[in-house]
């Protein structure tokens, strides 16, 4: 046997760990997007910052090899829909996080309304619900490609398949009735009762 792999993170955290500006727009994405903790907050974003090291070399680089490289890596981004077909690299250096956490197959499968929320999304995937092309994909923070995208679906074989699956069924809210409406509600009724008095009397 060989030496065991070693493991490397594929993430690193924030320099400065207390900053509350940072604290509170890492809060709020956390939440939009449901994820599980900061470490696949952070994974995301340490990949969006590979990407942009990446254009800034290769925007420094002048040569055929380095024109080579810059269409391969516009390419792998156009596919993955981060960048449009006209993108270039400098359009690299404006994304946001929330341009790659739109691409996670967490996110599609709940903006394709197959998830009431992005927890539930993430519930669906993990437990191995979804395919994509006919294929399981369990990992929630998947970069779904663009000619992916359409080929979402749950698996044939899962309950999730049937649109009317209660986890699947829209829940509407039941109406909340106030002190106000009770009362409109009992002097319409009074009125009804005592016109229809009237109309026997009569």
């Amino acid at each position: 046997m060989g030496d065991p792999r070693k493991h490397r993170k594929k993430y690193s955290g924030p320099l400065h760990p207390w900053r509350r500006t940072r604290i509170e727009e890492e809060k709020i994405l956390t939440e939009e997007y449901g994820l599980r903790n900061k470490k696949d907050l952070w994974k995301m974003t340490s990949k969006l910052g590979h990407f942009k090291k990446q254009a800034k070399s290769l925007i420094a680089r002048q040569g055929s090899q380095a024109d080579l490289e810059r269409g391969l890596f516009l390419a792998k981004l156009q596919r993955l829909s981060l960048i449009g077909v006209d993108g270039t690299v400098d359009d690299v250096l404006s994304l946001n996080p929330k341009d790659i956490f739109e691409r996670r197959l967490q996110t599609l499968l709940y903006r394709k309304g197959l998830a009431h929320s992005a927890l539930q999304a993430r519930q669906f995937i993990v437990h191995g619900h979804v395919f994509i092309h006919g294929q399981k994909m369990n990992v929630p923070s998947y970069l779904v490609p663009a000619g992916q995208e359409a080929l979402i679906t749950f698996d044939p074989k899962s309950a999730l398949a049937d649109p009317d699956h209660p986890e699947r069924m829209i829940k509407e809210k039941a109406p909340v009735e106030t002190e106000k409406g009770k009362k409109k509600i009992t002097e319409d009724v009074v009125e009804e009762i005592i016109f229809e008095d009237e109309g026997v009397k009569a």
